[in-house]
């Protein structure tokens, strides 16, 4: 009576088994064993996707839009510039004035220079003797030349020169966002395949759990293994249905975050695939040559943008530096124009008015401040400012070089412990096949063999794990390097 019983609730729970596993098992693609290359959702495939689409990259692009803005507004200053004026006075049948004032100025890049044509006609009754032109009116031409201050840089250059530069600087800041903005997704990209490779394996405990318990239970049936190990392996099975939940929800939210870095080029944000798969990487694993060491220092030392913004600040400061110590120097602009009052000049005959050497206006114009205190004091600032940065660009040239370093050996850490957990891994498997082949001679138990098999598993993640962090490692290593890049 007491066997029979025990018969039928190992039947019942052989049943329950059955629809347990089939109402606990997701409806996801991930358990398949022969991978689609067409659903492989390999980094390079993100990468393209990312950096044509991504909002943040395309923002990032702006900065070195912003910049040549600037150079535009900056060349503003050296645009002609047309000005006019009109005034008329009547009264009592008297023409007080009737003046017309007219000037076109090109500033000239060298020496700081403007040409200048004008035109004036003031006439009237009471017109200042001294800006009288008569009917035909004057033409001048002339240039404004300063010889001390300004001579060499004024501020419409220096605000040229380093708008310039700031576009380098732009796009050094630009790089350096979208490095940062890749690593982040890089690593949420490993993190998706860490968790697909730890559902797939708890997935693959499960399936085999649950057919050793229909084959202990149909033995025991058939009464050639005790009930308590059918008991045992429906325990083991449950504790694996547990697990592949956890891992399920795992496996969602991972790809929920790795969703939130994938647009289309209108904007519209897309959804990771369901059946997606990550790239294969058993191959990419080793360990790390000593020449991409060397090569990723000597870019870092060149190229990174930290580097790079800092070295572009340098040079801003030195045309500062430049354009204060042009400061220190006094005010000399000399104004020549020679001036005709002649409208027409197609006769060959030389006129009295004409343009010559003879018609002209000059002046000179001086200013000195004695003390020069408010010069001195911003140079003095710019070589401060300059003492700063010499020490910043020190520092983080050393901090750059160490975190590409301290990378490098975390590389090399993860690629030595892979290889020792490759082996451990055959190892444990050779355990498990022979505690299995004991196990059917009747010289082991179901628990051991759980026990191994278990263990085989959590290895298996194990390396999973340290393959995700190998390749994290990696990214690591490059975007220290200060670039996108994920290989040379």
């Amino acid at each position: 009576m007491k066997s029979g019983l025990i018969k039928f609730l190992l039947l019942a729970l052989t049943l329950l088994s059955g629809r347990l596993s089939f109402g606990q098992t997701p409806n996801t693609p991930f358990v398949k064993k022969v991978t689609d290359t067409a659903k492989v959702f390999a980094l390079d495939d993100l990468q393209m996707m990312v950096f044509r689409y991504h909002p943040i990259i395309r923002q990032a692009a702006l900065l070195s839009e912003s910049a040549k803005a600037n150079v535009l507004q900056s060349l503003g200053y050296f645009d002609p510039t047309l000005k006019a004026g009109f005034s008329n006075k009547f009264f009592g049948n008297t023409e007080y004035y009737n003046k017309w004032n007219s000037e076109l100025k090109i500033p000239l890049w060298l020496a700081g220079a403007d040409l200048k044509l004008g035109y004036d006609r003031n006439v009237g009754t009471y017109i200042n003797p001294e800006n009288r032109t008569g009917g035909q009116g004057l033409t001048a031409i002339g240039i404004s030349i300063p010889l001390g201050q300004g001579l060499l840089i004024d501020a419409r250059r220096n605000t040229l020169r380093q708008s310039k530069l700031m576009v380098q600087y732009a796009e050094a800041d630009q790089l350096k966002q979208i490095n940062s903005v890749w690593y982040g997704i890089v690593k949420d990209y490993w993190n998706w395949y860490y968790a697909h490779k730890q559902f797939e394996l708890i997935n693959e405990g499960l399936e085999l759990a649950q057919r050793r318990f229909r084959a202990l239970s149909t033995q025991t049936l058939m009464g050639d293994k005790p009930g308590i190990d059918s008991v045992e392996a429906k325990i083991t099975v449950q504790e694996r249905i547990i697990q592949k939940e956890k891992s399920a929800i795992e496996l969602q939210n991972a790809r929920l975050v790795l969703s939130n870095h994938l647009w289309n080029d209108e904007g519209q944000p897309l959804e990771l695939p369901v059946d997606a798969l990550p790239q294969y990487t058993a191959e990419a694993i080793g360990k790390p040559s000593p020449l991409l060491l060397d090569t990723l220092l000597g870019q870092a030392a060149n190229q990174h943008p930290e580097l790079l913004k800092l070295r572009s600040k340098g040079e801003q400061l030195e045309i500062e530096k430049s354009y204060r110590q042009e400061m220190l120097k006094p005010k000399l602009n000399v104004i020549g124009n020679l001036i005709s009052n002649r409208t027409g000049f197609n006769s060959n005959v030389p006129g009295y008015y004409d343009f010559n050497w003879s018609n002209y206006k000059f002046g000179i114009e001086f200013a000195f401040p004695l003390f020069l205190r408010a010069e001195r004091g911003k140079l003095r600032a710019v070589k401060i400012k300059q003492q700063e940065l010499d020490y910043d660009i020190q520092q983080y040239g050393r901090e750059i070089k160490n975190n590409v370093i301290t990378a490098y050996n975390d590389l090399s850490a993860y690629a030595a412990q892979l290889a020792v957990q490759i082996k451990s891994i055959e190892n444990q498997q050779i355990l498990v096949d022979g505690e299995n082949q004991k196990f059917t001679l009747g010289e082991s138990t179901l628990f051991l063999i759980n026990s191994r098999e278990t263990k085989l598993i959590d290895m298996k993640i194990k390396q999973e794990s340290m393959i995700a962090g190998y390749q994290k490692a990696m990214a690591e290593l490059y975007y220290k390097a200060g670039t996108k890049e994920t290989r040379l």
